[in-house]
């Protein structure tokens, strides 16, 4: 007891004050993905604090999907790639069978200016170089999003070419760059299609779900700024609330 009243009497919980002192750790680059982190007992000698209560804090990373569990071999930091994390921030899903994760074509990939959304959502001085890309995102051999993608020139620096840039974006920023994507705050609303109608194979007017989106890391600075405009013939868009 006398952790829980040592540290305490602060404003937030003591786990709460544990995960991020090691959220900090993925901050800082000192926990890398993929890597396994100590044990929950080596991290409570550490902190001086009791076990249950690094547990605790673990747990609630496991569920941010920050770490990841595997059994028998202990806690890990998570990788954009891995099976249980990568429909973490893609919601769309057939509305008959399981969940599919799409294949994605680079239609166009340059540096431009962003316009005054972009350096607004991503908190750039206005007319600060971006990075663009347009994507087309398929489920099988069927279209079914276009999307554009803004990021910040200056967080990206040597950003690969074209014919470079893999299907999971949230891979490669994690891996090259060490920016991990938290959270997404995301806005849907029912648009008409336009420049995108011959890409998705519909016809110009027909409806769209547009999935106005804008990630941020650990630190909670923006990232990224995705638009999707999607096709829900045969899909749907799904999140659970708790």
């Amino acid at each position: 007891m006398a952790e829980e009243q040592s540290a305490a009497i602060g404003y937030k919980p003591l786990y709460m004050q544990v995960r991020e002192s090691l959220v900090q750790r993925l901050i800082d680059g000192r926990w890398q993905p993929g890597e396994m982190i100590p044990s929950e007992i080596q991290l409570a000698q550490e902190l001086n604090v009791s076990q249950g209560t690094v547990r605790k804090a673990l747990d609630t990373m496991v569920k941010e999907y920050l770490l990841v569990r595997r059994q028998g071999r202990g806690t890990f930091v998570a990788q954009a790639d891995d099976a249980k994390l990568v429909f973490q921030f893609f919601r769309l899903k057939p509305d008959e069978g399981g969940a599919v994760y799409p294949d994605s074509r680079l239609r166009a990939l340059d540096r431009a200016a962003a316009t005054d959304d972009e350096a607004e959502m991503l908190d750039l001085a206005p007319g600060a170089a971006v990075i663009r890309m347009e994507r087309l995102r398929s489920i099988g051999e069927t279209p079914v999003i276009a999307e554009t993608i803004a990021l910040s020139a200056d967080r990206f620096p040597g950003f690969p070419e074209r014919d470079a840039v893999p299907n999971n974006l949230y891979h490669l920023y994690s891996t090259h760059w060490g920016i991990t994507i938290a959270q997404a705050e995301e806005t849907l609303k029912a648009v008409a299609a336009g420049a995108d109608a011959a890409a998705l194979g519909c016809s110009v007017g027909a409806p769209l779900l547009r999935v106005h989106r804008l990630a941020r890391d650990l630190s909670d600075r923006p990232v990224e700024l995705r638009i999707s405009r999607c096709l829900t013939d045969a899909l749907h868009y799904a999140v659970k609330l708790t």
